[in-house]
């Protein structure tokens, strides 16, 4: 063993592996000789991609970099719709082809390359248009990255289980997540310092992402992976189509999915409410940094508790969320109509408030589906549910409209009606933890 694989395996076993040691036991000894170099693969690779995702969040620094381009309103809404359901509806025609393919990593890398080069695209646009020209480039840019992105995560949780071994998975992802945390935060920081006139920073910040995923695509591609089994094929879409019939029969399904369509208001809203700081005056504030940084902070300091809570009651995790959201919600529509946002501190406090909620959502729909289904049915409640929703994000779009032709605040009304609506769906939840 050459001293560079030595120091690299006493790494691995410093960060991943207990004082007990653990074997990869559900890996081939091949890959398993290789799980240290595998590890930090993807441990490097994932750290990157997570960093570009916070560089150009659509929720936040796109939707900022479009109102700042004069683009309408329409081309704001677009961007979480576009970027959600475009990662999440193309798997179901896309699973089983990639399914097929004995080795993944090309799949997943081939994603990252693409994502780097819609995430250049993103700034060129950003540099030599503007107004509906630049919200047609960027929008097309993110169906681009959105679809790449959807590839990526049909390959990946297969590569991940066939190269790291199942007792140090959840090391790298976490550990990768911390990594990228902390480049947004510093992100963040930079915005906040006034430093760098801010439109080069985000367009500067737009071209690192795209490097990160190029960078990403290339450390991928060095993973060692085995060929593996190329069953399971199934064509997702006529799977969806055939568990319909768990609506009619599940009546906790049905609610679960309602509460979960009536909450993607927690994703789709933070666009709306910048929006709505541009038309107050805010569209050119010193706040980006601050509201990036309340993302990441939310995210940071909420996740935990509603991890324990959700352990405990995803029922009022999904409740509380939903309340809170609606709260937010209102209080954004009466801050613009009463011309608040105008103030610095506002819309960073209530995006973090909304930050919140979303982080509640997340860990709360999760835990309650996987906690409200048995083994039989969770694969087939998982993809059931996961296949509306990214029909009602698709749908999302039609925000846009509303704003376009109505004004923001209205949109945000009828999402703080939506939370209201999703408070008795919630109430009706059984408490799975219970059982």
């Amino acid at each position: 063993m050459s001293e560079t694989s030595e120091r690299m395996r006493d790494a691995f076993e410093a960060v991943a592996i207990d004082d007990e040691g653990r074997a990869c036991r559900d890996i081939p000894e091949a890959v398993c000789r290789e799980e240290p170099r595998n590890f930090f693969v993807h441990v490097g690779s994932l750290a990157l991609t997570k960093s570009s995702d916070g560089l150009i969040d659509p929720k936040l620094v796109l939707s900022w970099l479009l109102t700042e381009l004069a683009t309408p309103v329409f081309f704001v809404g677009l961007l979480v719709p576009v970027r959600e359901a475009g990662a999440l509806l193309p798997q179901m025609f896309t699973a089983g082809t990639i399914r097929r393919l004995p080795v993944r990593k090309w799949v997943w890398a081939i994603g990252s390359l693409v994502q780097g080069l819609a995430a250049a695209t993103l700034a060129a646009s950003a540099l030599t248009l503007e107004g509906a020209a630049a919200g047609w480039a960027i929008i097309i840019a993110l169906a681009v990255l959105a679809i790449a992105r959807s590839a990526c995560s049909v390959s990946y949780k297969d590569v991940l289980g066939k190269t790291v071994s199942k007792s140090t998975r959840g090391t790298a992802t976490g550990l990768a997540g911390s990594l990228a945390a902390s480049v947004t935060i510093i992100y963040a920081l930079i915005l906040i310092s006034g430093l760098v006139p801010r439109m080069s920073l985000v367009v500067g910040g737009l071209l690192v992402a795209a490097a990160f995923w190029l960078i990403a695509a290339t450390i991928f591609s060095t993973l060692r992976e085995e060929p593996g089994a190329t069953q399971g094929d199934e064509n997702a879409l006529r799977t969806a189509i055939r568990d319909l019939r768990y609506l009619s029969s599940d009546a906790q399904l049905r609610r679960f999915i309602i509460v979960r369509a009536l909450l993607t208001t927690t994703a789709l809203a933070p666009p709306f409410m910048i929006a709505a700081a541009s038309k107050a005056g805010e569209g050119g504030f010193g706040g980006l940094g601050y509201l990036v940084l309340a993302s990441a902070g939310a995210g940071l300091v909420s996740a935990y508790v509603w991890g324990r809570l959700a352990d405990t009651s995803s029922r009022k995790v999904l409740l509380i969320a939903s309340v809170l959201s609606m709260a937010v919600l209102l209080l954004t529509v009466l801050s613009s109509v009463a011309g608040w946002l105008s103030a610095p501190a506002i819309l960073p406090v209530l995006l973090f408030a909304i930050m919140i909620s979303y982080q509640g959502v997340r860990l709360g729909r999760s835990t309650h589906l996987t906690d409200m289904a048995t083994a039989e049915t969770r694969a087939a409640y998982t993809a059931l549910s996961n296949t509306i929703i990214g029909v009602v994000l698709f749908a999302g779009g039609l925000f846009s409209i509303i704003a376009e032709a109505f004004g923001v605040p209205l949109v945000l009304a009828v999402m703080a009606a939506m939370c209201a609506a999703a408070i008795p769906f919630a109430l009706a939840l059984d408490e799975v933890q219970a059982g």
